[in-house]
C-alpha cells in the first residue's frame, strides 16, 4: 500500500489498517451514505461491523474524518480507477469478461440545481441536458458494457450536455467485433476516430427513419422486429444502471466537480460488476 501510510509512533490515534478502511469505504459506496452517515453506520450495526472488522467492545470505529482522508487518498491518486480495473481482472480470470462484443449507453445523473450554497451558484462543471420533454441538471455516467456478460468495462464522466456519440472510442476496449448502441449513437460509424474500426456497427434506428412505409407494409413489420431484437440486445446495459441507482442509492452526485464524482463512478461501477457477476454465475449454473 504505497499511498496509505502508517502513523504508528507518531502522535495521535495509530493509522487504521488499509483492509478495514478500504471496507468501510465499500460500505459508504453500496449504501450511498454520507462520511458521518457511514460513522453512524458502523455504530448501529453488528453485521456492518463484522464486514469491516471492528469490535466496538476492544476499540472505537474510525470516525467520518478518517474516512474522508481514505476517500481523497483514492481520489488524489486514481484509485478508485485501479480498483474497478483490479475486480475486471479478477472477474475475466473466472471468465466472465469475454471481449467479443461492446455496448454503449449513458446515464443522467443529477446534480443541486439550487444556487443556496456557499459559492452562491450551481455547480460550473455540470450542465442541463433535456432527456424526452423534460430538461435536467448534472452529469452523464458513460459506459461500455460487455455484451455477454453484462459487466460493466469502460467508464468516462462528463456534463450532462456532452453528446453520447462522441465518447464511444473511450468505451471500446478495441478487441470487441460488433458494437451495440440505441438511437443516440446514430452516425458512430461514420465518425473519424473510428474509420480504422473494424467492427459491426448494432445502432437503433429512428423510428422516423422508416415510419414511412406504413405500419402495414411488410417492411415496416420487418424493420421493426429488428430493432426489437437489437433491443433485446441492448437491454444488459441497464442492469448495471439500476444496481448504483436503486441498490446502491446513487440517484444524485454526491460531490462538486466532475473529477470526484467521477472517482466515485469507478468504485460504484466495480461494486456493481461484483453484484451482476454473482447473478450471472447463479443464472448460467442453473
Amino acid at each position: 500500500a504505497p499511498f496509505y501510510s502508517d502513523t504508528t509512533g507518531k502522535r495521535g490515534r495509530p493509522a487504521i489498517g488499509l483492509s478495514r478502511m478500504l471496507r468501510m469505504y465499500v460500505v459508504q459506496q453500496c449504501f450511498g451514505l454520507s462520511d458521518e452517515g457511514t460513522e453512524d453506520a458502523v455504530y448501529d450495526s453488528q453485521a456492518i461491523r463484522g464486514f469491516i472488522g471492528i469490535d466496538l467492545g476492544r476499540e472505537s470505529a474510525p470516525d467520518a474524518t478518517t474516512l474522508l482522508r481514505f476517500r481523497r487518498l483514492l481520489e488524489t491518486h486514481q484509485l478508485t480507477r485501479v480498483l474497478f480495473e483490479t475486480i475486471n481482472q479478477h472477474l475475466a480470470s473466472r471468465g466472465l469478461l469475454l471481449k467479443e462484443g461492446t455496448i454503449v449507453d449513458a446515464t443522467l445523473i443529477a446534480a443541486p440545481p439550487s444556487v443556496k450554497n456557499r459559492e452562491g451558484k450551481r455547480d460550473p462543471e455540470m450542465h442541463q441536458a433535456k432527456k424526452g420533454n423534460q430538461w435536467h441538471f448534472g452529469m452523464k455516467a458513460h459506459v461500455g458494457v460487455d455484451a455477454t456478460s453484462g459487466l460493466v468495462h469502460s467508464v468516462v464522466g462528463t456534463a450532462a450536455n456532452v453528446a453520447d456519440v462522441t465518447q464511444v472510442d473511450q468505451l471500446l476496449h478495441g478487441a470487441e467485433t460488433y458494437v451495440s448502441g440505441d438511437a443516440g449513437y446514430t452516425g458512430a460509424a461514420k465518425r473519424p476516430e473510428h474509420a480504422e474500426r473494424d467492427v459491426v456497427w448494432s445502432i437503433a434506428a429512428r423510428p422516423s427513419s422508416y415510419k414511412h412505409h406504413g405500419k402495414d407494409s411488410v417492411l415496416y413489420r420487418v424493420k421493426r422486429k429488428v430493432e426489437y431484437a437489437k433491443a433485446q440486445l441492448r437491454a444488459k446495459v441497464e442492469h448495471p444502471f439500476q444496481v448504483i441507482k436503486v441498490r446502491f442509492n446513487h440517484r444524485k452526485v454526491r460531490y462538486r466537480g466532475l473529477e470526484k464524482n467521477t472517482a466515485q463512478l469507478f468504485s460504484l461501477f466495480g461494486l456493481a460488476n461484483l453484484v451482476l457477476a454473482k447473478r450471472y454465475l447463479q443464472r448460467t449454473a442453473g
